[in-house]
């Protein structure tokens, strides 16, 4: 069996738990053994969501049926005998127009990183992103598999506005906006994917495991 990192449990209100290994560095083999954790709790009594992070998981459950202590005690049995289990999902491209009034963030990305701003896209096009996450606000992916060479701190002054279908990095992740909302992460371009639609079933384009591909539609000066 792999040796299993180390966590914290910690309650978060009177009806959930998290269990949080962020504090290691993220890695493919963490996330897939959160997503197995997941799977495992929703069969305890009382659990009626095990939601994933970035290397953590919420585990909610009703404390009128179960003490926190049982649902704590489950999550300490489980996790050491949790193997990986890599989700299956789709594969899909999302096409981005790279630069210029979509990607307002490109050319000082590419600065920062000692590059020239083709070299960027490259980069960006050359990887297979898989969703980690899905969280923040409805639809939006936590994207793992950025080159390293392109990760960025986020902005320490975040924009009021960042529009739907904005594609961008933030830290050592990559991600798309599913609505036009305030963030910190920089914008390389624009996809006219839509990542959110409370009319349809299922209403997010993307689940964890899913695994997406930039392509370039593109590029503005």
């Amino acid at each position: 069996m792999t040796p299993v990192a180390s966590f914290r449990l910690s309650m978060s209100g009177p009806g959930a738990l998290l269990l949080d290994v962020a504090g290691e560095t993220f890695s493919e083999d963490l996330q897939d053994r959160v997503h197995g954790l997941a799977r495992a709790m929703l069969g305890v009594e009382g659990v009626s969501e095990a939601v994933p992070g970035m290397n953590n998981l919420l585990v909610v459950f009703d404390p009128l049926l179960v003490e926190p202590e049982r649902v704590e005690d489950a999550l300490l049995e489980k996790w050491p005998c949790i193997e990986p289990d890599p989700l299956a999902g789709q594969t899909v491209d999302v096409a981005v127009r790279y630069g210029g009034a979509d990607g307002p963030d490109l050319e000082e990305l590419a600065a920062h990183a000692g590059m020239s701003v083709a070299e960027v896209i490259e980069r960006h096009t050359a990887a297979t992103y898989r969703v980690a996450a899905v969280g923040a606000m409805p639809g939006f992916v936590y994207l793992s598999g950025l080159d390293p060479l392109l990760a960025r701190p986020r902005r320490a002054n975040p924009r009021g506005t960042v529009p739907q279908g904005a594609v961008m990095i933030g830290g050592a992740q990559a991600g798309i906006m599913p609505v036009t909302a305030p963030s910190g992460w920089h914008i390389l371009g624009m996809t006219d994917l839509k990542l959110f639609d409370p009319k349809r079933e299922p209403p997010a384009t993307f689940r964890p495991g899913d695994r997406i591909r930039f392509v370039t539609e593109s590029v503005q000066a």
